[in-house]
């Protein structure tokens, strides 16, 4: 009986052999691989709730305390470091620690994308440029090592660094493009909002009646959800006069984490079985 297919998933196919544990079994597969949760629903709300968080949250250091982007940069660099040797050194998939790793690569990726557009002055342009090329480096290098950019090769503490490291490129990435598209182009926060919102539903089309690759599907969504919580960040707790509702950064970024715990809590999440 074929296995029913899940959003942005595809079937586990040929394993890649040359990061797997030798004489393994099935059971053995199965535990090594699941350090990352199932793509669901849920799993794409709690996403964009993060990424929202990340840029609430990482201007609540860099605006409202006043640090600047460099050093809100090295805290969150700090943050980030020990979240990926926590998830690392974890023994399989714990809802937890991926959460607060992935929330570490948003909040990161606000304030390095925030420097490099506007510390460094290459502007929203030029810093989506980079941020573009540093992902596509980081997808190739990735590839050109392990033969596949699937979770399936998520195995090993060397292929969970470039899943860790893609992930952070594609965050910092999605603030900048966010950006970009508010102000530069002059969509606006809810036009921004609306453009990455139909641009979602056009890969959630494609997965449904396409034969596109199921990981390019999941990867191309997973970027784009980053600048929709950027935007939708930026909404939030900008000023009026700049077509935002002016809420308070703290208290935004507080509703938002409690909405995740409470997702995470209510609807427990559980590991993949098959890659995306």
């Amino acid at each position: 009986m074929p296995q029913p297919r899940m959003p942005f998933g595809q079937p586990q196919t040929n394993l890649p052999s040359a990061d797997l544990p030798a004489n393994h079994s099935t059971e053995q597969l199965r535990d090594f691989v699941a350090k990352v949760p199932a793509i669901t629903l849920g799993f794409w709300v709690v996403k964009i709730l993060a990424t929202t968080l990340g840029e609430t949250g990482g201007d609540s250091l860099s605006m409202s305390m006043g640090l600047g982007y460099l050093t809100s940069t090295l805290i969150f660099a700090v943050v980030f470091v020990a979240a990926v040797i926590l998830q690392i050194r974890a023994s399989g998939f714990n809802q937890w620690i991926y959460w607060f790793t992935i929330i570490a690569t948003t909040t990161l990726g606000t304030t390095i994308a925030d420097y490099v557009d506007r510390d460094l002055g290459v502007g929203y342009p030029g810093g989506t440029t980079i941020l573009i090329v540093c992902l596509l480096a980081s997808f190739g290098l990735w590839y050109k090592t392990t033969g596949t950019i699937a979770v399936t090769s998520v195995q090993t503490p060397r292929t969970e660094g470039f899943y860790w490291l893609t992930i952070l490129f594609s965050q910092t990435l999605g603030t900048a493009l966010g950006d970009w598209t508010a102000d530069t182009i002059g969509l606006e926060y809810t036009g921004g909002a609306l453009l990455f919102t139909a641009l979602l539903a056009i890969i959630g089309a494609a997965y449904r009646w396409t034969r596109l690759s199921h990981t390019l599907l999941f990867w191309a969504a997973f970027v784009l959800t980053r600048p929709l919580g950027a935007v939708v960040g930026d909404f939030l707790d900008k000023p009026l006069a700049k077509g935002g509702l002016n809420l308070d950064r703290y208290a935004a970024s507080t509703v938002l984490l409690a909405a995740i715990i409470a997702l995470l809590a209510i609807r427990r999440q559980h590991p993949a079985a098959r890659p995306h």
